[in-house]
């Protein structure tokens, strides 16, 4: 099985922390040289700092913020001049929690730039030098509730499956030009954005954090939550010349919580 990604350069998008963060440190061992994406300048320099790396790797940051949409296209932009990019992992933020009807207007229209706007541009950047290279792979981070919507998240489950059907799409488009475009739905994982939905749950509630988690625990096949390098192992498997022909799916990394196949 060839997992080698020697000569690979990856874009790692939300890469400061959970299983952005996660993600580049498995494409980097296995030979990819990492460029990280995100907003917060301090903390893509400590990451950098530790990624794996052999002579001939060659990692790196940009740094955009994902609520503006003309920052990121000006960033990336400048970044594909002078390099080729082999592997896009799209990751960032999920929106905050709340029911679909007390949404407000901007509210989506903030996710749906900085989830759908934002991969669109990253990919139309960087899918010329992957046409010329004859290799690449697009790989979104999402979310189960593309599978079944998630109680509570009214906004994340809508712009998650408008990013899932957009991925379909390109998947297609791009297959011809040996891309591949997939979809990696983390379920319960052991990141900032797990502590928050918890802590949100447990204020509505009048619960304790420690009982959502019990709660949310026993709705796992598994029996626990899964942690950013699980999904990460995934993601990564993905990027790599062993995934060439699997294109256009949806991954689960859920310890077998999604009631559906």
């Amino acid at each position: 099985m060839n997992l080698d990604l020697t000569g690979k350069h990856a874009i790692v998008c939300g890469s400061t922390q959970g299983i952005g963060k996660a993600s580049a440190l498995e494409l980097a061992a296995l030979g990819a040289s990492v460029t990280l994406m995100a907003r917060n300048e301090e903390k893509l320099k400590q990451t950098v700092a530790e990624l794996q790396g052999s002579d001939s790797q060659r990692h790196g940051y940009l740094v955009a913020d994902f609520s503006d949409s003309e920052e990121v296209k000006r960033v990336i932009a400048g970044h594909v001049q002078s390099n080729k990019v082999h592997i896009l992992v799209n990751n960032t933020g999920g929106p905050p929690g709340g029911l679909a009807i007390d949404a407000k207007e901007e509210e989506f229209i903030k996710a749906f730039t900085a989830h759908l706007i934002c991969n669109q541009l990253l990919v139309q950047a960087v899918v010329p030098g992957m046409k010329s290279e004859q290799y690449g792979r697009i790989i979104n981070i999402i979310s189960t509730s593309v599978k079944i919507p998630l109680k509570g998240l009214g906004v994340s489950n809508t712009v998650r499956g408008a990013v899932a059907n957009w991925a379909k799409t390109l998947s297609v488009e791009l297959a011809p030009f040996g891309i591949t475009v997939n979809n990696v739905l983390p379920g319960a994982t052991l990141t900032g954005r797990l502590e928050a939905v918890m802590q949100t749950k447990a204020e509505k509630s009048g619960k304790s954090v420690e009982e959502v988690m019990r709660e949310m625990v026993k709705e796992i096949p598994a029996g626990r939550v899964g942690n950013a390098h699980e999904v990460a192992a995934a993601v990564a498997f993905l990027a790599t010349p062993a995934a060439a022909y699997i294109n256009g799916i949806n991954i689960p990394v859920d310890g077998g919580r999604t009631g559906s196949l």
